[in-house]
């Protein structure tokens, strides 16, 4: 646990993975800043971290693939130089 909103923040920048991070706050205006601030391919508000998961997303079986690098070979287009953000909002959902 941390010191409110900044602490959390800022404790995400220091130590985050850039893979998934979650809030569990009950302020919409708080779970909005936490969306467009948090560095990180899944950012989820009162919900579970373990719905980061290619099945859980609608994408399929995961390949066992490194997420911490653009795995993009050959010619490349606008497509391959984009990542994406996944943005998950809970009302305390669990994954079992």
């Amino acid at each position: 646990m941390v010191d409110g909103l900044e602490g959390a923040l800022e404790h995400v920048a220091r130590h985050g993975t850039h893979h998934t991070e979650a809030i569990v706050t009950t302020s919409y205006d708080k779970a909005e800043r936490w969306l467009r601030e948090v560095d990180a391919s899944v950012v989820l508000v009162n919900a579970s971290t373990r719905f980061n998961d290619g099945a859980e997303l609608g994408l399929g079986a995961e390949l066992g693939i490194s997420t911490s690098k653009l795995h993009a070979y050959g010619p490349m287009g606008l497509e391959e130089l984009c990542t994406t953000k996944w943005i998950v909002y809970g009302h305390g959902e669990v994954r079992g």
